[in-house]
């Protein structure tokens, strides 16, 4: 359920919890799990693989963050054994157009950041 509310955030106040947001939407996990999850719900494990590099430890923890924020919703399916998917709510979707320009951006220069990383370390 997404809520409506008449306030918005200040990201430069020390207070505000638009901070919090932002730890939650620039960390590297949501980022890659907000992208898979555009291609549809998805179960843990299909997640994990899809990432690589994540533990289940580190991907039950965001999960349970991202459905906590409301960015993903976590159905469970009364099957044997039980069947459980993750999906995208309406607010995870406005949050695709952002992140996936962020993972461009990152995709784009990386040889170049790579580059100027090298060249300060000697």
């Amino acid at each position: 359920m997404t809520m409506n509310v008449s306030w918005e955030g200040d990201a430069f106040d020390p207070d505000c919890p638009t901070r919090v947001v932002l730890d939650r939407v620039g960390d590297k996990w949501t980022v890659l799990i907000i992208l898979i999850l555009d291609e549809g719900p998805k179960r843990f494990n299909e997640i994990r693989l899809a990432i690589g590099g994540i533990t289940p430890k580190v991907l039950t923890s965001t999960l349970r963050s991202l459905v906590a924020d409301g960015l993903v919703t976590r159905e469970v399916f009364a099957e044997v054994p039980p069947r459980v998917e993750y999906g995208l709510t309406d607010l995870g979707r406005s949050l695709l157009e952002p992140v996936a320009a962020l993972s461009k951006w990152a995709e784009r220069n990386v040889a170049s950041i790579e580059a100027n990383r090298e060249l300060s370390a000697s």
